[in-house]
């Protein structure tokens, strides 16, 4: 059985909250050219069902056929939908990190795919890089760099956070992997949903880029998807992304003083626009909630199998001085 609610980051019951640290969206957005983009989104009609112009747009940006792009309306839809390939395929377990994206292991449950952390028979395993909540490279990656994924086996790597990495460069993945891309998170927008991924080049000739492109609704994304992700693969848009990105490390470097200053506790080796720390608080989900009705919202992560950690997405300077305010009411 499935997990009754899917526990995310970002606006909940109370409303989006006034400094949201609970998500991993880029805190420079929302990007000027993706916006602008979304205003001029022709909504009175459907898009094209093929999404041709798109596909050949995508697959341009990452140097592939068109043919290999899968459109998807969200990456937690796409995370459903080749879970349900893989179930259909005869697979029966899926191995997800230790701590990583609910989503892997819930829709493995709704499948009926055992969910383990290594299997020796053919699995769908998933990958994160760099990987939440903590920020760092996923060992999983590493390993599958020395050795060729197992026949009938399903390997998925989710890139959402790669646009906003922060310390240096990830290494390709083996050819024999799926890559699912979300750039709503990278250009601050992340109520738009809409994603894609990126097939193997054998994934088109064996039928499986067919199977999952039948697995989805008709239109899985509409108008405001398809401007997202046009917009998403214009140069203007990446040298804003780059521009970001140089914000976002200076303002990691506060967020991390903060934290020591704090008496938290950070967990090392984050990559990105995120990280996870320990806040030295006997009743850390008390304080948490505290926090949520003075407008401040942090995740939690005991759903990532780390109690008494919270992971925190890099905002301004602003944000960062509330929540060193309305920590300390909180907390004496």
């Amino acid at each position: 059985m499935s997990d009754p609610v899917a526990l995310h980051g970002g606006p909940d019951a109370l409303g989006v909250p006034l400094h949201d640290f609970s998500t991993n969206a880029n805190a420079c957005g929302p990007c000027p050219q993706a916006l602008a983009a979304l205003v001029q989104a022709d909504r009175r009609h459907y898009p094209d069902p093929g999404y041709t112009a798109l596909r050949a747009r995508l697959g341009a940006f990452h140097g592939v056929v068109a043919g290999r792009i899968v459109i998807a309306a969200s990456a937690s839809e796409f995370i459903h939908r080749i879970t349900a390939f893989a179930a259909r395929g005869g697979l029966r377990h899926a191995v997800v990190p230790m701590h990583g994206y609910g989503d892997y292991a819930r829709a493995a449950r709704v499948w009926g795919l055992a969910v383990v952390e290594a299997a020796q028979a053919p699995a769908l395993r998933w990958a994160c890089e760099p990987a939440s909540p903590l920020g760092r490279a996923d060992t999983a990656l590493a390993a599958w760099a020395q050795s060729p994924g197992a026949p009938g086996g399903l390997r998925v790597l989710d890139r959402a956070y790669a646009p906003l990495r922060l310390e240096g460069a990830a290494a390709a993945p083996p050819d024999d992997v799926w890559q699912l891309w979300s750039p709503n998170k990278a250009l601050g927008l992340t109520g738009v949903r809409a994603a894609y991924a990126i097939a193997p080049a054998a994934a088109v000739a064996d039928g499986s880029v067919a199977a999952l492109q039948a697995l989805a609704p008709s239109w899985p994304v509409g108008a405001d998807g398809v401007a997202l992700l046009t917009a998403w693969v214009r140069g203007d848009t990446q040298v804003w992304l780059a521009q970001s990105l140089v914000t976002l490390r200076d303002w990691k470097a506060a967020q991390l003083r903060l934290c020591a200053h704090l008496g938290w506790a950070v967990l090392p080796g984050s990559l990105a626009n995120f990280f996870t720390a320990r806040p030295l608080v006997e009743d850390l989900p008390a304080v948490l909630q505290a926090l949520r009705g003075q407008g401040i919202k942090l995740r939690d992560c005991a759903s990532f199998g780390l109690p008494g950690h919270v992971r925190l997405g890099v905002l301004a300077p602003q944000a960062q001085q509330a929540l060193a305010l309305i920590w300390r009411q909180c907390t004496t």
